[in-house]
């Protein structure tokens, strides 16, 4: 890492390296409070804040820059693993006119779960003018499940490179835009990243300065992701490099996981590819204790699973397996660590030979 950085620089925040190498984003003030101001025009004003996720994470750096910029002091939960009562806690002493918080897909089904039994979690989920949920994809059913609870959630997407969200339920922010070049999705405003620290090659190869629709020079963030933009509304349908060959043929493992996740009993799993030495690579199923898989699961139910994937994508697609996990490996920004999981995967279907 070099010991110095450009004057411009305000904060280094090391990506999560969820599915390849770790890299340290460079964001200048400018771009941290463009993202800010964006923010709080969409959201309805500054506000105060619950800080639910780590601060070297961008959504977590976020919180701290949209509360020092309204003049508010965040609440912040206690440290260990992310616990629905304490959350209710901790919502109890918000006193904002307007009130937020930032959390993960993970992090939100904890508390939906929690409020069909706990009518505090349930009020502390209602009193929020808007929950935003990023960091991955967020599934429909549970959307679905925290809508009926009565929390405001706002789907957001973006990265590190952005500044953290840069879109809102599909909508860029002001002064953000988005379009899709050769089937992926580039994002150009005044909240991207200066690039990789250190890094010339990565920085050249992520940000490229090209004309907009109408002509206008802009500087683009090529995301990784594979989508549309339809009349201005954004949409993920995966990424470029969650993509393995199986028996010759593409699959999208996001695609995959999407179909299975629609189903009863896989609304956790996740998805990752494993070598195959007849196919070259295999989708396999992860399902987890801690989400209420069941390791003695009915066969019916998997084999179902298995169908239901053919039928919708492809027989390629058809998962080779349904493995149960213990706990789910998570990264420290409460996303799924997606190495550890296929590691944890190859092992389980290496004993089971």
């Amino acid at each position: 890492m070099p010991d110095t950085v450009p004057q411009s620089t305000a904060l280094v925040i090391e990506t999560s390296g969820s599915t390849g190498i770790p890299k340290r984003v460079v964001l200048s003030a400018d771009a941290v409070l463009a993202s800010v101001a964006a923010s709080e025009t969409v959201l309805g004003g500054p506000g105060q804040w619950l800080l639910a996720l780590p601060t070297h994470y961008v959504a977590g750096v976020q919180v701290l820059a949209r509360s020092l910029a309204a003049g508010t002091t965040p609440e912040v939960l206690p440290p260990g693993p992310f616990d629905a009562r304490a959350f209710a806690v901790a919502t109890s002493r918000l006193d904002g006119d307007l009130r937020f918080t930032s959390l993960v897909p993970a992090q939100l089904l904890t508390l939906v779960d929690a409020a069909t039994d706990s009518r505090r979690v349930r009020r502390a989920l209602q009193s929020y003018d808007a929950i935003l949920i990023g960091g991955q994809r967020l599934d429909a059913v549970l959307a679905e499940r925290a809508d009926r609870l009565g929390a405001r959630v706002v789907r957001t997407y973006g990265s590190s490179e952005t500044a953290g969200g840069c879109v809102y339920d599909g909508v860029p922010l002001p002064g953000a835009q988005a379009r899709v070049v050769e089937g992926q999705i580039e994002l150009a405003g005044p909240m991207l990243a200066d690039g990789y620290l250190g890094d010339p090659e990565r920085t050249d190869a992520a940000f490229h300065r090209a004309p907009d629709a109408e002509g206008i020079l802009r500087r683009w963030y090529r995301t990784g992701d594979t989508g549309t933009v339809d009349a201005g509304q954004v949409a993920v349908t995966g990424r470029i490099d969650n993509v393995i060959i199986s028996g010759g043929t593409n699959v999208s493992l996001d695609r995959v996981e999407e179909a299975v996740r629609a189903l009863d009993g896989f609304g956790t799993a996740i998805v990752v590819g494993v070598h195959d030495e007849r196919w070259g690579q295999v989708p396999v199923i992860a399902l987890f204790a801690d989400g209420g898989a069941d390791a003695d699961a009915d066969s019916d139910a998997r084999a179902a699973v298995r169908a239901h994937v053919a039928a919708l994508i492809g027989v390629a697609a058809q998962p080779a397996a349904v493995v149960t996990l213990g706990t789910m490996p998570t990264l420290s920004s409460g996303k799924p660590d997606r190495r550890r999981i296929r590691s944890l995967v190859e092992g389980a279907i290496a004993r089971a030979r």
